[in-house]
């Protein structure tokens, strides 16, 4: 059957990087799209990806094949489960539930996010699961993390392109900044990762040791610790999604621009209120550009831009980035100075985290040293946090732009992409 299916692929298309059967080899990818329907990306921004790079040849001979289907999420587990009294609220302004199985009617909630009354019932609702989020952390990982602070939170699977090693070097950043000058004016921030990691993915476990490493250092420092704390939520799974999303205030989206695919958890944090820090990568685009730009806090590199250089190689020198900001400077040295693992006795030798060094600088593998442009984005990345902490500290504008960002939410159900 494969071989027939790829006998009329050939008399079809002369291109023979379409062929279903190429150097004695099967390629089921090629297989399913000579023989679908339709072929789809899971957010604009990856569909033109497939469309102009990944399936180039395919989209050629095949265009009316191709379509984009943006993902969704369940707004009736994630928002209606998850977070019951933003729900009420919502109903509330709206007259009924009947937005929950049509989430078209969300839209019609922008006429009461100036509402006085509706942002302090929104403000109580967000402490209150902030409350919950802290208590539970509390019992599960014994650390403290007041509902006052800012919660920040980036929940991913654990890779190399989603960047929590981005987080974690401007973590570091911070850190020696308020060592400096413990004074420094900033509202507290509270840095919560979660997720998931392949069982012999060895880098993203090296990262999950440097977010416990980041904790051990952070929380246990009194010249820091009233203005940041760091905790890993582990074992990740819905239950804990549910407290996590209904929490945020800021939702992370920080992945290599050109990489994600799509994403859901921006939509599952953006219908609870919370605020993007993203690039414009997957369906932070579509996010963009259904809220405004206004009302998150972009940054980084585009994905035009990240194919450039990925087609220039050489082009890119992280050297350049390393040598000349101070602030990356001494937080990538951090990594193998001895700054994250003297109070690390499990962890106590200084190159533990040498291999994230070396990858920023030297490249690793074969691969271009700081592939993922971790260097290259973080003072575009420290610029949107610095926006975002200012922005916090004007609570009737946050609250403001944190209600918009529900509103505007309909479009990401999982109802319309199915």
């Amino acid at each position: 059957i494969i071989r027939e299916l790829d006998n009329r692929v050939r008399k079809e298309i002369k291109d023979e990087s379409t062929y279903i059967i190429k150097d004695n080899l099967v390629h089921m990818a090629h297989m399913d799209i000579c023989v679908a329907a339709h072929v789809n990306g899971v957010a604009e921004l990856h569909t033109k990806i497939l469309c102009e790079n990944e399936l180039a040849p395919f989209y050629k001979m095949m265009p009316e094949k191709f379509c984009n289907i943006t993902n969704g999420v369940t707004q009736r587990k994630f928002l209606g489960a998850a977070n019951p009294e933003l729900t009420a609220l919502i109903s509330e302004c709206l007259g009924s539930e009947a937005w929950l199985n049509d989430m078209t009617g969300l839209e019609a909630f922008k006429n009461y996010v100036n509402e006085d009354a509706v942002q302090h019932r929104a403000r109580d609702i967000k402490h209150a699961n902030k409350v919950k989020l802290s208590q539970f952390i509390k019992k599960q990982r014994n650390i403290d993390i007041p509902p006052e602070f800012i919660f920040d939170i980036h929940i991913k699977r654990l890779h190399e392109y989603k960047r929590q090693q981005l987080k974690c070097l401007h973590i570091i950043s911070l850190y020696q900044e308020l060592k400096e000058n413990p004074s420094m004016e900033m509202h507290p921030v509270a840095f919560i990762f979660a997720g998931k990691a392949a069982p012999a993915y060895r880098q993203a476990k090296l990262v999950i040791e440097l977010i416990l490493a980041l904790e051990r250092l952070v929380n246990n420092d009194s010249d820091v610790n009233q203005k940041m704390r760091v905790c890993f939520v582990d074992n990740y799974n819905v239950s804990k999604a549910e407290l996590l999303f209904a929490a945020a205030d800021v939702s992370e989206q920080i992945s290599t621009a050109g990489f994600e695919a799509s994403g859901t958890g921006n939509m599952k944090f953006m219908l609870n209120g919370a605020l993007t820090i993203g690039t414009m990568d997957g369906a932070n685009v579509e996010i963009c550009k259904a809220v405004g730009p206004d009302n998150m806090f972009v940054f980084g590199l585009s994905s035009e831009k990240v194919k450039y250089y990925n087609n220039h190689p050489g082009f890119y020198n992280p050297w350049t980035y390393f040598e000349k900001n101070r602030k990356i400077n001494r937080a990538v040295k951090a990594l193998v100075d001895g700054t994250l693992t003297r109070i690390n006795p499990p962890y106590g030798e200084s190159n533990r985290f040498h291999d994230i060094y070396n990858e920023w600088l030297h490249g690793k593998d074969g691969n271009s040293p700081d592939r993922f442009f971790v260097l290259r984005d973080f003072y575009s990345y420290d610029a949107a946090f610095w926006q975002m902490n200012y922005s916090y500290q004007h609570q009737a504008e946050w609250l403001k732009k944190s209600l918009l960002n529900i509103a505007c939410a309909g479009r990401f159900s999982s109802d319309r992409m199915v």
